[in-house]
């Protein structure tokens, strides 16, 4: 029973990152011009994740667009500034969306 409570315990904590960051990502508007696996008004976050995948400086990058915005890389559509969205949680939410599969 304790063997079973310990995996429990470790299974639901390795999710949780997932869901806050995707509630994360909701709180902060992002949702609303993107999705984790269809192309909305910007990529979809697979796609994000696909184009990054080995990209060691991806975080940096794109913490950066999230906050300032960008344009160019998607299509003729710019991403528009987060105001926001702080540092650390650009970090947070760049890093969760390149997790995506």
């Amino acid at each position: 029973m304790k063997r079973s409570l310990t995996l429990l315990a470790l299974a639901l904590s390795a999710a949780a990152p997932a869901f806050a960051d995707q509630a994360l990502a909701t709180a902060k508007n992002c949702m609303a011009c993107h999705a984790v696996d269809k192309k909305l008004v910007g990529p979809a976050y697979k796609e994000v994740a696909a184009k990054y995948k080995g990209d060691k400086t991806a975080v940096d990058k794109l913490a950066a667009k999230v906050i300032k915005g960008g344009g160019g890389v998607w299509g003729p559509v710019p991403m528009p500034a987060n105001p926001q969205v702080n540092d650390a949680e650009a970090k947070k939410l760049v890093a969760w969306v390149l997790t995506q599969k």
